[in-house]
């Protein structure tokens, strides 16, 4: 009689097990997962919630009343909503900063903590979802932006090409992301072809989400602010502050608060990417400032309105020279030497240049594409309130997205959750909840 005849347990877990079981304990037990923790953890999500709900019940007005209720106006059609996708859309492709060591350079202490910017991107892409259907005045129709169901004016609109490359974009991290997991969690290597392309895909994938929103304005000839051929590499720019800044916080926490060891090998690497890129978005910003100042043209009109005012109207200056200061204060801290030794010095930085660059690229690149108007008006824009709440909602949702994928993602790359263990133990299986 065998050994394993003595073990029926050590003997079950040495049979093959197909993935239609293993597959449905891997789900069952993310659920799990996803939903149990400590104190802090529901103290979180119920605060993300409640903010969510405010956000719901805010749109849920806007819906039943029509956009009356924000302030966006026949001159300014896009708002807050917008410049939020804008910036997000960013951040999404910021993920890729950690992809790019990890598989381009080989960077091995890169590897286990990739997963974290292909979550972030996942979780920013349906962000950026939500932010163009709150926008629209009829959300019924927002099967329109799913492909094939859209009828699409394919390929002459760049908007067709925004919603085909986000769509993409999110199903690929979606792909790299479930398999990477799965086959951790069942304790096997990930087979190349199953995903390594797919990884060298979603780089230049990254890189195109932004380059292609930014065409989009660039392609508004009406807009004068907007034709501005630095306009795409100054978004890839500050696409690379603003996303290794949130990944850097979000490893800061994830050590301080959730207890995970993570190595400082990775918050180096994306401390030196900042470092760089946050002195190439200020370099453009300057650039673009000087063309537009030095010149006096008759195109300089909505800069004068952004960084000065204009006759009397001055909404936008305050947001602007926020921004700036933001910028410069996080370059400053970046470039200090103890920047690499201080961590609460790297997360100053960090927010001052994740704030920064949401206020440069969301208030102070949309709003003056439409003020003054195309019939040379002055009509400015204030976000009400609800806007705000529906903002804040979103961004609520998108924090709970990203949180519960961590929730999941990390334990599995921890090895602290595997399929071998749980079925030598019996747990976790979805006849046992």
């Amino acid at each position: 009689m065998s050994a394993a005849s003595h073990h029926p347990a050590a003997a079950r877990a040495a049979e093959p097990v197909s993935h239609w079981v293993s597959y449905r304990r891997f789900v069952w037990r993310s659920l799990l997962m996803a939903t149990d923790g400590p104190l802090k953890f529901y103290a979180w999500m119920t605060l993300l919630t409640a903010v969510a709900l405010v956000g719901a019940n805010a749109w849920a007005h806007q819906v039943a009343d029509g956009m009356i209720i924000t302030h966006m106006t026949d001159h300014v059609s896009w708002g807050l909503y917008i410049a939020n996708f804008t910036f997000i859309v960013g951040v999404a492709a910021g993920g890729v900063m950690m992809v790019i060591p990890a598989y381009l350079y080989r960077d091995k202490s890169m590897h286990d903590v990739v997963i974290l910017g292909e979550l972030l991107a996942v979780a920013a892409i349906v962000m950026c979802l939500f932010f163009v259907t709150v926008d629209l005045g009829r959300p019924d129709r927002f099967w329109h932006l799913i492909p094939p169901m859209g009828r699409f004016n394919f390929p002459v609109s760049m908007l067709t090409w925004d919603v085909i490359v986000l769509w993409g974009y999110l199903l690929l991290n979606l792909h790299i992301c479930g398999y990477l997991l799965y086959t951790k969690y069942l304790g096997r290597s990930p087979t190349t072809r199953w995903y390594l392309p797919f990884v060298f895909v979603s780089i230049v994938w990254a890189i195109s989400i932004h380059t292609v929103t930014a065409f989009l304005y660039q392609g508004l000839g009406g807009r004068p602010f907007w034709n501005s051929a630095l306009l795409a590499p100054r978004f890839l720019a500050s696409a690379f502050v603003a996303g290794p800044a949130f990944l850097i916080v979000t490893m800061f926490i994830l050590r301080r608060i959730a207890g995970v060891a993570i190595p400082d090998r990775p918050i180096q690497v994306l401390v030196q990417i900042v470092r760089v890129t946050v002195l190439i978005n200020l370099l453009m910003v300057a650039s673009e400032v000087f063309t537009e100042f030095y010149t006096g043209s008759a195109h300089s009109t909505h800069a004068r309105y952004l960084y000065f005012g204009l006759h009397g109207h001055t909404a936008l200056v305050p947001w602007i020279w926020t921004a700036i200061a933001l910028n410069i204060t996080s370059a400053v801290l970046f470039l200090h030497p103890a920047a690499m030794r201080n961590m609460w010095l790297v997360i100053a930085a960090c927010a001052a240049a994740f704030i920064g660059v949401w206020i440069e690229k969301g208030m102070g690149l949309i709003i003056p594409g439409f003020v003054p108007s195309t019939l040379h008006q002055m009509v400015e824009y204030r976000p009400s309130l609800a806007e705000w709440q529906i903002t804040a909602g979103i961004w609520a949702f998108g924090l709970m997205i990203y949180t519960i994928a961590l929730k999941i993602a990390v334990p599995i790359f921890r090895g602290n959750v595997n399929f071998a263990q749980e079925s030598r133990s019996g747990a976790s299986s979805p006849s046992r909840p």
